[in-house]
Order: structure tokens, then C-alpha cells, then sequence
């Protein structure tokens, strides 16, 4: 017989061996970091990451790696005949995250719905003015011309009703900026006068709950024990910021974190040869461009804009950035495979005479200084943007332009973009829902240029009259058309330097699992565990 001593040391074994066996941490390696965490106020993928996809929730989802929606707070809806009534059916028994800083007395109702999209509605509502930003893809996707009223008819339903039909409505509705906050909590901030603690101090529902954020470091949350779609599987969760692509690698190989986001194209290969490692990709509805600020000196003028386009090597361009087969070359601002792509439009050969010849007829003096503002490190857009803006800044010295390339920590690029300050600017886009209208009302649109996200601050009425029509057409056939006309009006205009659309990769350890790669490039990590 065993003693009691020797059973009870064996019982710490057995139990050690057990907790070995049960949730471990989940460390990711992430690209930069988040501009905050009220999400309404961003548009970066970063930021959603870090807090659409972790901390809250919306009405509907998209369902893990598809452009397909699903139920999530609404468990259904209806629709009406006129297509301007969205009855929304909430879930019930869904909570609140609590934490030491917030304690919740009632569970999610439809008054979290009206709070949340009524105080980017309604300039009247307590909140509306409580963000320094405004609500940039609330205004550049036109919601506040879109949404007529938002009500309820009881604690659990909600009814939105539009202006006009809307063929994307669903679909914009599972994007992040209509998470859905918790009324209670915003009436304790603003009672205590604490209105900022909503953008580092955040609540929701999501699988995560907000532990604490280390600025440029890391953020840590811990799994929801009460999330309706069952808790993590992860112990918790830790995104640590990492910048540099090269890093990441080196941190995963090390096991300092068993996910990392957004290697470099060129780097794949070699992952994947390694048995300790593997590499979930896809083709993401992704673009990669450099925006032109049409309204600064010369940009102005569309045969400089033209000049520069004839002047730039694409396709060495996207060989040195990518690598062969990892992008495909950016002739639109979306990539083919969606609807509306127009096929006759094509992007200029390198041609330095006919360039040259376009500066001098728009008088634009040999050896005119433009800015470029780049990134440091890199993204599935641009995993290089250093070499990036070296490349292009030697196809425009042939030309005779000197650019200036001005290297900058994302959050901050992304200020002084939106501010206006530089000529060119070196972005990227990921689709939020499949939908066209996702690229050309946010990026391209003359409500996205007034307030800043529009970072070539162009503002074409015809491009505008036709996306705008785009949105109200519920035929395919016809919005494909739309589309296709409102691309020749940007090709006409060239506000951008078309780049890429790449693949977009994540690298993890051999033994992480769950995790499920997004063709609109979000990460959530609800269902992801490290054996």
C-alpha cells in the first residue's frame, strides 16, 4: 500500500501533468501598435485586432475565413419588402466583461445597440462629441446620410431603418466601427468625467477581456469566461508588438510567441520547411498604394500625377517587395476577383520620355522635392517600406524628382496623413467586408476626403454620384457595371500609384491550433490554442 506521503506527491505530479496538458498562454507577434480601443474613432486593421476583434462584438460576423455573415448579438433579422427596415432579434443572456474597473448590474439589451450607434448618429447624444476624430468610417461610408433612425420596440429588438436601399448594409454592419459598447459603462464614464477611459479602459462582450497595454510593447487580455460563444481555449492572450518582420521570425523561433503575423513574402519558403513551424495563407482582398495629395502643389495637376504612374517600375517593384507568385500586380483599387472590376483599364508601361515630357507641359521645375511618408516595418501591404520608398524614390530621380522619404511609427504616419502633410503617402487597404463600396467610399470618396482618410484628398463629383449609386443598387448586374464606370473616372484621374495585391501569410508553431486566416486580413483568435 502507498503511503500517505508518496500518495500525495504522486496526486502533484498527476495534477502537474494535467495543468501541463490543459490552456497555455497564447503569445502573437503583431505589427504595430494599436491606435487605441475605441474602435469607432480608427480604421487601421491593427487597431481592430486589438479590440473589435477581442473585446467586442457587432449585430452580425463574418464566418471564420469568408466573406459570409452570421448571427452573433442579433440571433436573426428581417427585412422588409422595401428594403429600409432592418428588424433586428438580439441574443439573450449575454454579458457584459467585468473587471476592476467596471461591474455590470443588467446584461447586453437593445439600449447597448442604440447607445452605440446612436452616438455616432446623433450629434445630440452625450457622446457624439466625446472623440477628437469624429467617427471617420461612420462618415466616409456615408451612415449618417444612410441611417434614418435607430430604435427599439423592446429590451431585445432593434430597428434600423434607412434613408434609401442599401445593397452592402449587412455586410457593413459586421465591420468593426458598429461594435457594440455598453451603455451602462458609458453613463459611469461620463457621470465620473472619465470620457477618455473608453479608448484605453475598454468593455464588451467578445471572447476577450482587456487586462492592460504596454505602449509599443504589449497587450494582454485574459479569456471570457462568459462569452456566449463558449470561452477561449487560449489562458490568455498577449499581443506582442513587434515591428520589425525579421524580429517576429526570431521571436517565433524562439518560442517567445507561437503566432507571427505578417512575415515577409520571401521569407515563406524557408518556414515552411521547417517541421517546427507552419504557414496558413490566402489571398487576401487586399491593396497596396502610394496616394498622391491632390490638393498640394503640382500633385494637383493630373499630367504630374500621370508622370509619376509612367515613371514608376511596377513590376520590379512587386518582384523585390514579394517575391514570385506572392502579389499580383494593383491595376484597380481592389483586386479583380471582386465585382465591378473594370478589365479594359491597364497601368501604364514605364515610359521616362513621355514622363518627362508631362512635367515640363504641367511646369513642374527639374529637381521639385516631394515627401513621402512610409511606415517603419512592415505589413501584408508592404512587408518592406523602407526598400519600397528607396525603389521608387530612384525611378523618380530619372525623371528628375527628388523624393524625400520621411520613415515614422505607423500611429504617427497615419496622423499626419490624415492631416494633409505629405505629397505622397505609402499605404494599404484590406477589404472589412468583400464589398467594393469598402474600398472606394473609405479610400475615395469625397466624405473620406474631408475628414483625412482619403489621404490623396481627392474628390471627384462624378466618381462620387456613381459609388454612391453603386451602394443603393441591389442588382449585381447593374452595381457591376457602376463600378466598373466609376474605375475609368479614377483611372482618368490617377490619384494613386497602383501597387499590389498580395497573398497574406501567418506563420505559427507546428503546434498552435484553431486559427483560421481571413481573406479581410482580421485576426481572431476566439478558437486558437497552443497544444
Amino acid at each position: 500500500m502507498t503511503s500517505l506521503p508518496l500518495r500525495a506527491a504522486l496526486a502533484a505530479v498527476i495534477l502537474g501533468a494535467a495543468g501541463n496538458l490543459a490552456a497555455k498562454p497564447l503569445v502573437v507577434c503583431t505589427e504595430a501598435s494599436p491606435e487605441g480601443f475605441d474602435i469607432v474613432q480608427y480604421t487601421t486593421a491593427v487597431t481592430a485586432d486589438a479590440s473589435a476583434e477581442t473585446v467586442f462584438n457587432r449585430l452580425v460576423d463574418f464566418k471564420p475565413g469568408t466573406t459570409d455573415i452570421q448571427p452573433a448579438l442579433a440571433e436573426r433579422w428581417d427585412i422588409s419588402q422595401d428594403g429600409l427596415t432592418y428588424t433586428f432579434h438580439l441574443r439573450q443572456g449575454v454579458k457584459f466583461h467585468t473587471t476592476d474597473y467596471f461591474k455590470p448590474t443588467r446584461e447586453f439589451n437593445a439600449d447597448d445597440v442604440l447607445w452605440s450607434l446612436n452616438r455616432q448618429l446623433d450629434p445630440n447624444h452625450p457622446w457624439h462629441a466625446k472623440t477628437s476624430v469624429g467617427y471617420p468610417y461612420f462618415e466616409s461610408m456615408a451612415f449618417k446620410a444612410l441611417l434614418k433612425s435607430v430604435s427599439k420596440t423592446d429590451d431585445h429588438t432593434v430597428v434600423i431603418t434607412l434613408t434609401r436601399p442599401e445593397a452592402p448594409f449587412l455586410r457593413d454592419m459586421a465591420m468593426a466601427f458598429t461594435s457594440v459598447y455598453s451603455a451602462e459603462y458609458g453613463d459611469q464614464l461620463l457621470k465620473a468625467g472619465k470620457t477618455g477611459d473608453l479608448n484605453s479602459k475598454p468593455i464588451g462582450t467578445g471572447p476577450f477581456i482587456f487586462q492592460r497595454y504596454n505602449k509599443d510593447a504589449q497587450v494582454r487580455y485574459k479569456p471570457n469566461p462568459d462569452y456566449f460563444r463558449g470561452k477561449p481555449p487560449a489562458d490568455a492572450l498577449v499581443f506582442a508588438i513587434t515591428t520589425d518582420s525579421n524580429v517576429r521570425l526570431q521571436k517565433l523561433r524562439a518560442n517567445e510567441c507561437q503566432v507571427a503575423l505578417y512575415p515577409k513574402p520571401t521569407d515563406v519558403p524557408s518556414i515552411k520547411s521547417d517541421p517546427q513551424f507552419k504557414v496558413a495563407e490566402t489571398d487576401a482582398l487586399v491593396t497596396g498604394y502610394i496616394a498622391m495629395n491632390t490638393q498640394h502643389k503640382y500633385l494637383s495637376d493630373v499630367r504630374v500625377r500621370k508622370a509619376i504612374n509612367l515613371a514608376f517600375d511596377r513590376q520590379t517593384h512587386i518582384e523585390q517587395l514579394f517575391g514570385k507568385g506572392n502579389a499580383t500586380e494593383a491595376i484597380n483599387p481592389y483586386p479583380s476577383s471582386m465585382l465591378g472590376n473594370n478589365v479594359s483599364i491597364t497601368n501604364p508601361k514605364q515610359d521616362l520620355v513621355k514622363a518627362r515630357a508631362l512635367l515640363k507641359e504641367a511646369g513642374m521645375p527639374e529637381g521639385t522635392v516631394l515627401t513621402l511618408y512610409t511606415r517603419n516595418g512592415g505589413g501584408p501591404t508592404n512587408p518592406n517600406p523602407r526598400l519600397s520608398a528607396e525603389m521608387l524614390q530612384a525611378d523618380l530621380a530619372k525623371i528628375g524628382i527628388k523624393l524625400d522619404i520621411r520613415v515614422m511609427e505607423w500611429a504617427e504616419m497615419l496622423r499626419r496623413a490624415k492631416a494633409g502633410e505629405a505629397d505622397l503617402i505609402s499605404s494599404g487597404w484590406a477589404s472589412d467586408n468583400g464589398d467594393p463600396d469598402n474600398f472606394l467610399g473609405p479610400l475615395l470618396s469625397c466624405e473620406a476626403a474631408r475628414n483625412g482618410e482619403n489621404y490623396a484628398r481627392w474628390c471627384n463629383e462624378k466618381f462620387q454620384d456613381l459609388i454612391v449609386r453603386g451602394r443603393e443598387l441591389s442588382n449585381d448586374d447593374e452595381r457591376r457595371w457602376v463600378y466598373a464606370e466609376a474605375l475609368k473616372v479614377y483611372d482618368d484621374d490617377q490619384p494613386w500609384i497602383n501597387m499590389a495585391h498580395p497573398k497574406m501569410f501567418t506563420a505559427m508553431r507546428d503546434n498552435v491550433e484553431g486559427y483560421v486566416i481571413n481573406p479581410l486580413t482580421n485576426n481572431n483568435f476566439a478558437t486558437t490554442r497552443v497544444k
